[in-house]
């Protein structure tokens, strides 16, 4: 057949009144799908696939008034590539027998391949391709001529190939990423929680190193007083004293602990002046106020030069022994001892005989969560604390934290 030659195509004309839809118009409704996918088709045209099921007849159509079946059954096909992604392997399937009898509809066909291999099991894909690879006999007696049989089979096979391998290599680079994107979102999950568990330790650990110490002194007062009915006015009065001043400190305290975290959620928020280690003499006159035996050996040189998160830090630890002492051995004498300098480090311990109760006395009950918090504090400063009852049965407590020089 000449290469200038062609079968006629039907004139378009203009749509009778009442009727806005013809065959030559719905066809050229199915470019733009094609268009789409034409770096699908081009390529396996260019080795011979895309003509697998042969070249259309050498002989010229005759007019008609319609289009050729050819290309009714081309568009068939078109419009059902509008659902080739919801239902890929059932169109593949429906499509085997339009591969065979219409010579036009190779491209759609390698499509469809595509679109399987790309959206569903590979296990689908080979069966499909399989599929279409058997029938290449039975449509090239349906429309022989064309290319050589070599060229043929061999074109189709591997065209064939080509588009189940693209296919499938997009569809597992698809999963790879899918994949990725759920690691991260695991990742970033795992880090929230990690954030929230951190930020629940800290909230709980400054709440109790805040709380317990006042609420101990609110006990060992309240306590002297209830077993001491005959107490003098003037000593009754000194403890209800202290009472109060306790009550409103360790308010105080708390309601400077809720303002960080409200404020805390609109963004950054003044942080109220924390104690540090100055403040080591007040709190044991404070102790020594509740009616503690308290013995305290300070060696610091310069206290002011102390940096303020590791004096932080001690002052909590201090404070920390000392309530534990009260707690569970409020009678028994404390030994306190605090030394360091630039460069060595500061050194903490305190001593207390382990708890006898005497009749009638109880324990004040506790969390058991003050040490643990006291070797967070510790370690998150880059230093270690330890604690237990020694060989001579006395409770030791014994920390050390950095200081730079």
């Amino acid at each position: 057949m000449p290469a200038t030659a062609s079968w006629p195509r039907p004139a378009i004309a203009s749509p009778a009144p009442g009727k806005d839809f013809s065959c030559a118009s719905f066809g050229f409704s199915c470019v733009p799908i094609v268009a789409n996918t034409a770096t699908i088709t081009i390529p396996a045209s260019a080795t011979g696939s895309g003509r697998w099921f042969t070249k259309r007849a050498q002989r010229p159509q005759a007019p008609s008034s319609g289009c050729p079946r050819s290309i009714k059954r081309w568009e068939a096909l078109c419009l059902a590539l509008w659902w080739r992604r919801r239902w890929p392997f059932a169109l593949g399937l429906a499509s085997l027998p339009i591969l065979v009898i219409s010579s036009s509809a190779g491209p759609a066909g390698l499509i469809i391949l595509f679109t399987v291999a790309a959206y569903r099991r590979w296990q689908l894909a080979l069966l499909v391709a399989a599929l279409q690879l058997t029938l290449l006999p039975v449509a090239r007696a349906v429309h022989p001529g064309g290319d050589s049989l070599t060229a043929y089979y061999l074109g189709g096979t591997l065209g064939t190939a080509a588009i189940v391998a693209w296919g499938m290599f997009l569809r597992a680079r698809r999963q790879s990423r899918r994949e990725r994107v759920r690691h991260a979102e695991a990742e970033q999950q795992l880090r929230l929680e990690q954030v929230r568990y951190a930020e629940r330790t800290r909230i709980a650990r400054e709440m109790h190193d805040v709380l317990a110490h006042r609420i101990s002194l609110l006990s060992l007062h309240a306590g002297a007083l209830e077993f001491r009915p005959d107490a003098p006015p003037e000593e009754v009065a000194r403890a209800a004293a202290v009472i109060r001043a306790s009550a409103h400190q360790a308010l105080e305290d708390l309601r400077a602990v809720i303002g960080v975290l409200r404020d805390g959620a609109d963004g950054e928020a003044p942080q109220p002046p924390q104690p540090t280690l100055a403040a080591l003499p007040g709190l044991l006159e404070e102790s020594r106020a509740a009616g503690m035996r308290l013995h305290a050996d300070v060696r610091v040189a310069d206290v002011a030069a102390v940096p303020d998160s590791v004096g932080r830090h001690a002052l909590r630890i201090v404070q920390e022994a000392l309530t534990n002492a009260r707690k569970h051995a409020a009678s028994a004498p404390v030994d306190l001892r605090v030394e360091g300098a630039p460069g060595e480090g500061l050194a903490i311990e305190v001593c207390n005989p382990a708890p006898v109760l005497a009749a009638g006395e109880s324990e004040i009950p506790g969390s058991g969560t003050g040490l643990a918090g006291l070797a967070e504090r510790a370690a998150l400063s880059g230093g270690h604390l330890e604690h237990g009852l020694d060989e001579d049965g006395e409770f030791r407590l014994r920390a050390w934290l950095p200081w730079p020089e």
